[in-house]
């Protein structure tokens, strides 16, 4: 096939591949995963593949999620025609699945109409693939339903040997499925979120990567280079053969800019990857040592705010409260979201108020409906609306009995904002909040509650409280953005367990009665962790 084929075969893919997108919502798009690989990505990644396989061998190619034919199109393009030994393809959506039969059926290509996980796998390994390339479906775990995760889980396990967790994506399973159709020594590259580097359950996924392959090179996107336009997710790029490790192997990791000229490269051993909890370190960091220092967790219990199970119900303004003529006793304050809250001290009245311009409160009344009625019939009333619509039946709030009932928090002293971007040097990502006030907060926050020995430091002596807070905000950007995981678009984000394991050694010599070195502080501490928050 000449390259003036090719091309037109590729003007007419991206049409349709258009036409297709804009039928669908980005609801029904999110649900299926269906987000297309850019064609120059799709070349640069075939080019890529080139140049890891024997320049004479023949190709047999699969790409387990075909869409309308991307990275087939771009193996056209990289490979002669007389090299292509076999060509598969498995589309699940019947409407793209079917458009690419249309588009392709003049060439060699296989493409099934089914779903991968569920095809039958080739019997021997001459039926196999030595060049596995995929954008799996980006589909996230709660909209897999449980008796076909439950199936995912058994036939991942029964391949590969690993039962991948159930908060993991449905591109993990693509990925360990897929070992059963590589054959010995194959080439598989994969585009899949950056985050199976740092998450809990890509921990298993990691495991397979380091014992069953051999990975080659790990290639993560700038994530304010966004890759997919309609997806935000951070992108990187895996490649790895079917064989295991050799003694001493070292994996290339690379950053920003394209496969083949990236901004920067290292080559990490894997006996360090399996120390490091989190690989989107490399290359811009160095191998560290496992810290056997003193962390937050040390110091303070974080969790995430609370979830009220819907805002707009239940968090409401003094103006809202009085005009429906609502108990105030039953109300508590609540902070406002990040962007309301100006300065990172709140202050309050003599009454534990939030001294801010926006002071919201939290309905809060552990009364049964039928005592509300009798003593708080204004509220009983607010309540009965809120079932009329709907209110009572939302996620959170029919696991609640009653209905109505929130968690009951503490207010924090220390609070962090734990999502942000770090695109400008004099706002960093995220800030460190002291509450003087009686205000909880909502999942917009982390809250940082002090462990028994720092709560009875500063009971003992309040004026610590604000050292505290300066070694907070004095923690370096970058220790929280290496804890932490980042989204497209450079979107930053602290789950509570990463925050809570940024290094803290220093925060201890603001304690002159507590032990001085980080072995015995974290035996002091340790004794007292299990006591929790007060």
């Amino acid at each position: 096939m000449s390259m003036f084929q090719i091309k037109k075969y590729e003007e007419k893919r991206l049409k349709i591949q258009a036409e297709l997108d804009s039928k669908r919502s980005q609801e029904e798009r999110n649900r299926m995963g269906q987000f297309a690989t850019p064609s120059v990505l799709s070349r640069d990644i075939l080019q890529h593949a080139k140049k890891l396989l024997p320049s004479r061998g023949k190709v047999q190619f699969l790409d387990p999620a075909f869409g309308t034919g991307s990275f087939y199109s771009a193996l056209l393009s990289a490979f002669p025609t007389s090299q292509i030994a076999d060509s598969v393809g498995f589309e699940i959506d019947f409407a793209y699945g079917e458009a690419a039969h249309r588009l392709w059926k003049k060439t060699p290509l296989k493409l099934h109409l089914q779903d991968f996980t569920k095809a039958e796998i080739p019997a021997n390994d001459d039926e196999k693939f030595n060049l596995i390339i995929c954008n799996p479906p980006y589909v996230r775990h709660h909209h897999i339903a449980n008796g076909e995760k439950a199936l995912l889980q058994w036939k991942t396990k029964s391949i590969c040997g690993y039962r991948i967790p159930g908060l993991a994506g449905l591109y993990c399973y693509f990925l360990c499925i897929s070992y059963g159709w590589m054959k010995s020594k194959g080439l598989a590259g994969w585009l899949i979120p950056s985050e199976f580097m740092d998450v809990n359950y890509g921990k298993v996924l990691k495991q397979y990567l380091l014992e069953k392959v051999t990975i080659l090179q790990i290639h993560r996107f700038d994530p304010n280079q966004v890759q997919f336009e309609d997806a935000l997710v951070s992108s990187a790029i895996l490649w790895f053969r079917n064989q295991k490790p050799p003694e001493g192997h070292e994996v290339m990791f690379s950053y920003g800019g394209t496969l083949e000229k990236p901004y920067i490269s290292k080559h990490i051993p894997v006996e360090a990857l399996l120390q490091e909890s989190k690989w989107t370190r490399f290359p811009l960091s160095q191998v560290r040592e496992a810290n056997l220092g003193l962390t937050l967790a040390d110091f303070f219990s974080i969790k995430r705010g609370l979830a009220t199970g819907y805002n707009k119900f239940f968090i409401l303004n003094r103006e809202q409260i009085e005009a429906q003529k609502l108990p105030m006793e039953c109300f508590r304050p609540i902070l406002p979201s990040p962007r309301f809250l100006k300065s990172n001290e709140v202050r309050a009245d003599a009454k534990g108020i939030p001294l801010i311009d926006k002071q919201l409160f939290l309905l809060d009344c552990d009364l049964p409906e039928a005592k509300i009625k009798d003593r708080y019939p204004t509220l009983w009333k607010y309540l009965m609306e809120g079932k009329e619509k709907g209110v009572s039946e939302r996620y959170l709030c029919r696991h609640r009995a009653p209905w109505y009932f929130q968690e009951k928090r503490q207010p924090p002293l220390f609070i962090c904002t734990y999502i942000g971007r770090n695109d400008n040097k004099d706002r960093p990502p995220f800030r460190f909040i002291i509450n003087h006030s009686k205000a909880i907060v909502a999942n917009t926050y982390l809250a940082l509650y002090p462990k028994p020995v720092l709560l009875r430091a500063i009971s003992a002596n309040p004026s610590l409280a604000k050292k505290v807070w300066k070694f907070l905000n004095d923690i370096s950007t970058n220790s929280l953005l290496e804890e932490g995981r980042v989204y497209g678009g450079g979107l930053h984000k602290l789950e509570p367990k990463e925050l809570a394991s940024v290094p803290a050694d220093d925060l201890q010599k603001i304690f002159g009665s507590i032990p001085n070195q980080p072995r015995q502080m974290s035996l002091f501490l340790g004794q007292v962790r299990i006591m929790g928050h007060p």
